[in-house]
């Protein structure tokens, strides 16, 4: 996956906004106003920060050499997952989709009701 790809498939994903709240080269995706991935454009290697289930996150550390905990985040709910080594693409997928149903999780529930509708 390169970085056109991964940034298309985020931006497709219901509800995500994109900005840049930090600085000029840290692309956060949002939704419902929660952050659920941030993707550093200036580094040398694609990765992608996600917030994951806190046994879930420690399970992919685990399991992928190419997760680690999220650097300036809270280690215990966010990984980094560096996205040109031994994770498929459709795995990347899979934990991008878990990013946002932990986000879902934390908003009310008016609000997951109707994110979760159709």
């Amino acid at each position: 996956m390169n970085i056109e790809e991964l940034y298309e498939y985020c931006i497709s994903l219901k509800g995500t906004v994109e900005s840049f709240p930090f600085d000029a080269v840290s692309l956060v995706l949002k939704v419902e106003g929660k952050m659920y991935a941030l993707i550093p454009l200036d580094s040398p290697e694609l990765q992608i920060a996600l917030k994951c289930d806190p046994e879930k996150a420690i399970e992919l550390r685990e399991h992928f050499p190419c997760v680690e905990p999220a650097y300036h985040f809270n280690k215990k709910y966010w990984n980094v997952i560096y996205l040109n080594r031994e994770m498929p693409d459709e795995e990347v997928k899979k934990w991008i989709c878990h990013s946002i149903d932990e986000v879902m999780k934390k908003l009310p529930k008016s609000i997951r009701s109707e994110y979760y509708k159709d």
